[in-house]
């Protein structure tokens, strides 16, 4: 029988899907080669890090089962991602899961990397039984302020989603004026799986905005800091006066004497 090399076998377990792996890596506990023992030992702890990612996630569907069993089908969590820079519109998002969905490293899209977001963003809106995002502008921001503004982009997603939602999860407040039970659940983007997901899609939605808005206005910096207000931003901001998408009600304490539209 041939002996495979390390490279070989490396490729082997590289290929192995991952819930197979202590099954694969018993075909070579007898190699008493160290790098091999190696391999076994590194997918070992890959294969234990999912166990422990898949332990992560269950806890994280604790609501939505508990809602199955009280006879709900389509959970809905929501979520939105800018109701704090001084520039560029809030964002939100309802999705819809389904029943033992299983997206692995989803978590409240703050403590995800830009990457991950990105990776997720795709998975999400691929394995959703449902979702919608929404976004309402700065102008609207200005005119209604912002916790209105964010109810109105929540409201709005939900009323989009189709199926439509028996049930919403929130994160941390109450919506008024819908017709479905609900619950917020403080930092629910950490406690449910469908927040979180709702914290993905609105976040990489608003980055990506942000991003291409940073081409129309390079002065500004946004694609580095997406609107906040960074030592940079303010610091542009008082040297070249407010754009179009910046929210006039969030930098007039910036200009005590009034913002000039044609600076």
């Amino acid at each position: 029988m041939k002996v495979l090399s390390v490279s070989e076998t490396e490729n082997i377990l590289k290929n192995t899907p991952i819930g197979e792996i202590p099954e694969k890596i018993k075909e070579f506990e007898a190699d008493e080669r160290k790098s091999v023992k190696n391999l076994i030992a590194r997918y070992s702890r890959k294969y234990e890090a999912y166990q422990n990612e898949l332990v992560r996630l269950d806890a994280m569907t604790a609501y939505e089962k508990d809602l199955r069993k009280r006879g709900f089908s389509f959970i809905a969590g929501t979520d939105e991602a800018g109701r704090g820079p001084l520039a560029g519109p809030v964002c939100a998002a309802a999705v819809i899961l389904p029943e033992d969905c299983v997206i692995l490293g989803l978590n409240d899209s703050k403590k995800v990397t830009a990457k991950k977001r990105d990776e997720l963003f795709d998975e999400i809106k691929e394995k959703a039984v449902s979702y919608s995002i929404v976004m309402e502008s700065p102008e609207v921001i200005d005119e209604i302020n912002i916790l209105q503004a964010t109810y109105s982009a929540m409201k709005k997603a939900l009323a989009s989603l189709n199926p439509a939602a028996d049930y919403l999860l929130a994160d941390a407040l109450t919506l008024l004026g819908i017709s479905i039970p609900q619950q917020g659940i403080i930092k629910g983007d950490a406690k449910s799986v469908s927040i979180a997901a709702a914290s993905i899609l609105a976040k990489v939605t608003r980055d990506r905005l942000m991003t291409e808005l940073s081409e129309i206005y390079p002065e500004y910096g946004f694609e580095k800091h997406k609107g906040y207000g960074s030592a940079e931003h303010i610091a542009a901001l008082k040297k070249y006066g407010p754009c179009p998408i910046h929210r006039r009600s969030f930098i007039k304490n910036f200009f005590p004497e009034g913002i000039d539209e044609n600076f």
